[in-house]
């Protein structure tokens, strides 16, 4: 990935877009503040699962101790989870259950999330936080029977990577990604790309990418839009991210030294190249 080269050169006026959701306002803050012109567009929502039969079958069994470790992959996923076992089990007994089994988080929100049931993370998983960073701090851990609290979608990857440590794994699905109920700026983004008239795209999660490029599908713009993704510079949050985009066929053109939004949002701004690679 490249690397910055200069702090003084902002976007100066360059058409950025961003699919941010529950940081959209922030995000436009700060692309405003590098001199760009937003373009936000909300791809995405969490939403709980109607059913959380996941969620109290894990409950029973942390009960009975059958889990010596749990991972924590996010931190909405971590509230999520606790608000639905407390509508089931006492909180005392589950903090008692919870203070003997080893908890392992993949970053700093699920950290900070389990920090505020009081607490304190045994395992905490280095940047990028990608599953590849888990199964390597997990490669010598003694734990063999994990609960794992996904988002999303299941990471058949990080799933079976654990299993071939010899572990066995029990997911805990709680919530899904679906698309925001109002769909109109996420249609004028992926138009504004089919014209070319979007010069850098910052992505701060792999869904932004799958969701982007299913509304230009259905509405009949899929090649051009990414065509006018190929275009733009990308700059991506991190590897996940980054691999989604390579399943699409596309490429990143920048990673931030570390996966936060206002980093990329400075960094990508700084690259002297993004302004003469554009204005060529």
């Amino acid at each position: 990935m490249a690397t910055v080269h200069n702090t003084s050169m902002p976007f100066n006026g360059l058409r950025v877009l961003s699919l941010e959701s529950r940081r959209a306002e922030e995000m436009a803050t700060l692309v405003r503040k590098q001199g760009g012109v937003p373009i936000i567009a909300p791809s995405m929502r969490e939403a709980p699962l109607d059913s959380q039969d996941e969620a109290f079958v894990f409950g029973e069994c942390l009960l009975r101790g059958d889990f010596d470790g749990i991972v924590l992959l996010t931190g909405v996923g971590t509230k999520l989870l606790w608000k639905a076992l407390l509508t089931r089990y006492s909180e005392e007994s589950l903090k008692s259950a919870l203070s003997r089994t080893k908890i392992i988080v993949r970053g700093p929100k699920p950290s900070a999330a389990i920090r505020e049931l009081g607490f304190i993370p045994d395992v905490q998983v280095p940047e990028p936080n990608t599953w590849r960073e888990l199964l390597e701090t997990m490669k010598d851990r003694p734990e063999t029977r994990l609960a794992l609290q996904e988002y999303g979608k299941s990471n058949l990857d990080l799933i079976e990577g654990l299993r071939a440590q010899g572990r066995e794994v029990s997911p805990v699905r709680i919530y899904g990604w679906e698309l925001p109920e109002d769909l109109g700026p996420l249609r004028a983004a992926a138009a504004k790309l089919a014209r070319g008239e979007v010069d850098v795209v910052l992505l701060t999660t792999s869904m932004q990418v799958v969701n982007l490029l299913r509304i230009a599908d259905e509405d009949g713009i899929g090649v051009p839009a990414r065509e006018g993704l190929a275009k733009a510079f990308i700059g991506s949050i991190g590897p996940t991210t980054t691999e989604t985009l390579e399943e699409y066929g596309l490429r990143a053109d920048f990673e931030p030294s570390h996966p936060k939004m206002g980093l990329l949002v400075n960094e990508v701004a700084a690259l002297e190249r993004v302004a003469s690679r554009l204005q060529s």
